[in-house]
C-alpha cells in the first residue's frame, strides 16, 4: 500500500508571481500562478517580443553589413557611414532597415533604387564636404606618408 505524503511549499518572487511546489515521494511538481494574466496569454506576449527582438536584431546585421559597404566603397569612419546611412534613409523617407537591405541587394546585383539615388548623392555629397573641412583626417589604417605600414621614406 502506497503511502501519500506530501508536502507543499508557496514561493513569490521579485515579480510577485507566485511558484507552488508539491513535493511527492515519487515525483515532484510545480504549479506556477502568473498573477493577473492566464498562463496561455503570458506565453502569447512572451512570443511576441521573441519575434519582435528577433526582427530587430536581423535589422542589426543587416545594418552593420551595409555600413561595411559604405566603409569600403566611400573610405570614412564607422560612425560616418552610419550617419550616411541615416541621412539616406531620412532624405528617402524610408526606415534605416530598408535602406541597409536595399544596399546589400546591390552585392548580388540587383539595382539600388531609383527613390535612393538623390539622396545617396547628397548624402554623399555632405561627407565628402565635411572630410574636406577636415585635412587632418585620413582614411583609417593609413599614416601621413600614405604607407599603411609608415615604411615610405625609410633607407
Amino acid at each position: 500500500m502506497r503511502e501519500d505524503r506530501h508536502r507543499t511549499v508557496r514561493i513569490r518572487d521579485d515579480r510577485n508571481r507566485t511558484v507552488e511546489i508539491r513535493e511527492d515521494r515519487w515525483a515532484l511538481k510545480a504549479e506556477v500562478a502568473w498573477g493577473d494574466r492566464a498562463p496561455a496569454q503570458t506565453i502569447g506576449l512572451l512570443r511576441a517580443e521573441n519575434e519582435t527582438l528577433r526582427r530587430a536584431l536581423a535589422g542589426h546585421a543587416l545594418i552593420d553589413q551595409a555600413r561595411g559597404m559604405v566603409m569600403v566603397l566611400t573610405p570614412c569612419s564607422r560612425g560616418e557611414a552610419r550617419s550616411l546611412l541615416v541621412d539616406v534613409a531620412r532624405q528617402s523617407g524610408l526606415k534605416l532597415r530598408e535602406v541597409a537591405a536595399a544596399f546589400v541587394a546591390t552585392s548580388d546585383g540587383t539595382q539600388l533604387p531609383r527613390r535612393l539615388h538623390p539622396a545617396l548623392c547628397r548624402a554623399l555629397q555632405r561627407l565628402h564636404a565635411a572630410q574636406r573641412r577636415a585635412p587632418d583626417r585620413r582614411a583609417p589604417g593609413r599614416r601621413a606618408s600614405g604607407d599603411p605600414h609608415g615604411r615610405a621614406g625609410r633607407t
